[in-house]
Parts: structure tokens; sequence; C-alpha cells
């Protein structure tokens, strides 16, 4: 092929030049000729592509198609209901809740209910007067050492750094939190200007970098933390072990979007890519985490704290567990993050292959912390794919308290799923720290739309709850939900996920799929 490239290159400047003799305008045909043949000569010189070297100027045609595939796929070739991560039924109910548009569809569902894996809610013959129902529960997060509960949403905004998000779209997401009375997770980069200058209610969360209560060596700073936490928006903190697309990895900010300011507020050196290790240096024993955690409460003066995880070994679960009840030292809170979950940066095989998935991790926490007779102790956060009030009631029935959602927000603000988060190139201002792309973010505008997206979301779940003939959502039960299995065998979340009794786990009563982890555990 390049051999030809050669000749036709030769033919095709002999034959402009030979013709322009006669015909001095065919000497046009030059300035689009001379860049490719510059083009195909550059291309055969290169060593680095074996395509492009041996079939100059078309094999740029692959890499230029690699590039178009996925918007050609999103766009052209995938149906509404099998796009990923998420599908186009419901980045679509997202986008129309955001701006508050129609959000019904028309014909039916578009889902084989038939398919292995197809869920539903069982309904009611008597179902409750929506109108009638409060349109806003609140859960109280602060245990029995806490001094300063939080009612919070059932559904809020889950941990995204400023950093791997814009300045406009981390104001934005704070500014919808404010509008609509709910809380915004931080993400490990710490607190910003932009987390605070709309005044929503902030989750601190701390991972193992400490970023933003670190000292100079990279160890937890109390001056820092408790200056921090006194911040008047900082109503809970959040100790991150891991996170369901990266657990055991560690964050990942690119050097691209390590800027001076962003440095600043982690306290690392800007325009480096700053790896944030996968274990905590201020506590090394789950006995250490319990203790550090009544640290956290009194430097905070009493403010919720919890810790975020995504469920990897369940022998350590049980570790973690038996440390609170030897300590007598509780968290707030805990947040189950899923396998499932996002992130704007991971190496594939960790966001692929590790973690156990949401509803799995879910119900194993739920029944443990019911097994050991501490459930009531602690509250739990789902985060995981919660994008529709559906969703959210899933995780209910499966034991959460309340709900965080990362991507559905995202994509309130404007997020397309065009999968360059780790690019610093978002088209749409959201994942990025591009001043210019960051700029077509107008605050003002979408802060109104996460706060369409949460009211609509939580009406939603609403509605669904009375069409169960329930009064509130969180009497949802694994009795409520099922799943076709195989094909005409259809199974209830509680006989998938058999609930276990109040302390089953320490007089020996416990469901067959929890009893040698526990045995285990304890030897």
């Amino acid at each position: 092929m390049a051999k030809a490239f050669i000749g036709f290159s030769c033919v095709s400047l002999l034959f402009i030049i030979g013709v322009g003799l006669f015909f001095p305008w065919v000497y046009w045909l030059l300035v689009p000729v001379l860049p490719i043949i510059i083009m195909g000569l550059l291309d055969m010189a290169q060593t680095k592509h074996a395509i492009i070297r041996n079939y100059p100027v078309v094999g740029r045609m692959r890499y230029w198609m690699e590039a178009l595939r996925p918007k050609i796929y999103q766009y052209f070739v995938e149906s509404d209901i099998d796009g990923s991560p998420v599908n186009r039924v419901d980045r679509s109910t997202i986008y129309q809740r955001a701006k508050r548009e129609l959000d019904s569809q028309p014909f039916g569902t578009q889902f084989n209910v038939y398919a292995e894996g197809y869920e539903w809610m069982a309904h009611s013959i008597q179902p409750h007067d929506f109108d009638k129902m409060e349109k806003d529960p609140r859960v109280t997060f602060g245990g029995k050492d806490c001094l300063q509960p939080y009612a919070a949403s059932i559904l809020n905004v889950s941990a995204m750094s400023y950093g791997s998000l814009s300045s406009n779209a981390v104001e934005a997401l704070n500014g919808g939190a404010k509008i609509g009375g709910f809380a915004h997770n931080t993400g490990e980069g710490g607190i910003s200007d932009f987390h605070l200058k709309q005044g929503g209610d902030i989750i601190w969360q701390i991972g193992t970098g400490y970023f933003g209560c670190r000292d100079e060596s990279g160890n937890f700073s109390d001056s820092l933390f408790a200056e921090k936490s006194a911040l008047p928006q900082v109503k809970m903190i959040e100790l991150k072990l891991s996170q369901g697309a990266k657990p055991g990895h560690g964050g990942i900010l690119p050097a691209a979007k390590n800027t001076p300011e962003i440095a600043a507020i982690r306290h690392v050196t800007p325009h480096t890519t700053v790896f944030s290790p996968p274990y905590h240096k201020a506590f090394g024993s789950p006995r250490e985490m319990m203790q550090f955690i009544a640290r956290m409460r009194q430097l905070s003066k009493g403010k919720p704290i919890g810790f975020k995880l995504c469920i990897g070994q369940q022998r350590e679960f049980y570790a973690i567990c038996k440390a609170m009840m030897d300590t007598n030292i509780y968290p707030d809170f805990i947040t189950i993050d899923g396998g499932e979950g996002g992130t704007g940066a991971a190496p594939p095989e960790f966001s692929n292959s590790v973690g156990m998935p949401l509803m799995d991790a879910l119900s194993f926490v739920h029944d443990t912390l019911t097994g050991f007779n501490i459930r009531q102790q602690v509250k739990l956060i789902a985060s995981g794919k919660i994008l529709t009030g559906y969703h959210i009631l899933r995780a209910m029935a499966l034991g959460a308290d309340t709900c965080n959602s990362a991507r559905a927000m995202m994509m309130a603000l404007g997020c397309i799923q065009a999968l360059v988060c780790n690019t610093n190139k978002c088209p749409t201002g959201v994942a990025t720290q591009n001043k210019w792309l960051a700029a077509g973010l107008v605050v003002d505008d979408k802060k109104h739309r996460v706060a369409n997206y949460h009211r609509d979301t939580i009406e939603s779940a609403i509605e669904l709850a009375g069409a169960a003939g329930l009064g509130d959502p969180h009497q949802i039960t694994r009795q409520h939900i099922f799943r076709r299995v195989f094909m005409n065998q259809v199974k209830s979340f509680e006989e998938i996920y058999p609930s276990t009794t109040p302390g089953g786990l320490l007089n020996g009563q416990m469901p067959e799929h929890l009893k040698q982890v526990a045995i285990d555990s304890w030897s």
C-alpha cells in the first residue's frame, strides 16, 4: 500500500504540473493534494503505528472511526434499554425531570418482562392517596454519642470531588442541594469555596489522602480537621475506606486536572498526578478505626460520623462489627457503595472485576448488623446507580435508610455520558478543569435542574410506596420486590436475600448464606 501511495503521489503531481502548463487554474489542486501527500510521507516515516505506516492516510480512518464509535453507537445503534452504564430510558427520565418536561412514556414498557433479571414491585389494591403522603420524608442521622444530629433527605448527592468535577458543576450541585433541602457529599478532594458559595448542606468525605485535613507529610491533622468540621454547612463527616468503582485502589487525580487552586485545597503539589493510597495511615485495625471515629466525633463537636466502603471479604466486615461491640463505639452511618459505582478515572480491571454489587452488599450489611443486634445503632446509605424512584425503594427493601446518587446528578447538570471523564475534555463542562468548557455550564440554570430532578424522583418514590399500600417508603420489605430468575421462575427478594432475625448471629440462628462466613470470622 505504501508503494501504491508513492506511485499515486508522483502521478498526481506530474499530472497537475503538466496540465497546469496549459491550464494554470489546475495548480489550485495542489491545495488539497500537497497536504495529503505530506501526511502520507509522515505516516510512512513514523514507527509507532503499523497500520498507518503500511496504509498511509487511509490507515488514519481506523482511528477516526474509533474516536467516533461511542457517539455513533450512542445515537444511532444502541436501543433505549441497552445503553451502558446508564440506558437511554433512565437517562431520558433524568433529563426530563431536570428540565421539568413530560416524563411519562407512551405505548407501555420497552423492557422484556419475561427476560431473566426483570424486576417489579408488588402493588396493592388499596393504595395510599399520594396527595395525603409526606412529600419530603427525612431520616435523622445521629447515634447515642452524636451531639448534632442531622435530618437528611432520602436522596442526596453522592461523593464527587472538586478536581474531578469543574467548579461550576460543584457549585451547581450545591446550589441544587440548597434549593431542594438535601445534602451534597464533597468527595475525598476536600472542601472548596465552590462547595460553600451556594450554602447547601455538606457531607465532608475524608479519604486516605486526608485532603483538606493533612499535614505536610500527608498525615491526618487534628487542628485542620477541627477547623473545617466546624463550618456550619458541614452536617456530617464520612470516612472513606473504599469506593465501588475502584475498591482497594485509592483515588486518582490526573495531572491535567490538578490546578494550583485544587492543589492548595488538597495540600499537594500542582500539575502532578495525585494518587490517594489504598489504605489509611491513621489506623490499622477495626478497633483502631472505631477509636479514630470517636476522635473525629470529639474534634467535630459531636457531628454525625460514618464510613463508606465497598464490601470485599465479608469476614472483614464481621470484624468491624465485633470492634463496634467490643469498644461500644458506633458510627452514626455506613455508606455501602456497590461495585457498579462510577468514577472519573479507574483501571478497567478494578471497575469491571472488583467489589460486591450494591444489592448483594446492602443486604449483607443490613443482615449482619441485624444479626449482631446492632442495626438500630447505625443508619445505612445506599450508593450505586440510584437513578429513579424505583431504585430508591429497591434499596430500602434491602435495608437502606437513604440513598446517594452521583451519575444521575451529573446528568441533571447536563452530562451526556460522553465517557471522556478521565481526559479533561468533558463536552458539557461537568467533569473537566478546562475553563472554556466549564464556562458552558451555567450555575444559575443547572442548580434548578438538579433540584427539579431530586424533587420529582423523591415524589416518584413516594407515589410508588403509596401504590404498594404503604404510608411511608421505609415500610417496604423484600416481600414487595420480585425478580424473574429463570424463564417462568419468579422469586421475591426475601427468597433471594433471606433476612436474618435480630441477634441471630449471636445465638446461631442465621441464614445459611451467612453461617459459614460468621464461623470463619469468629474462629
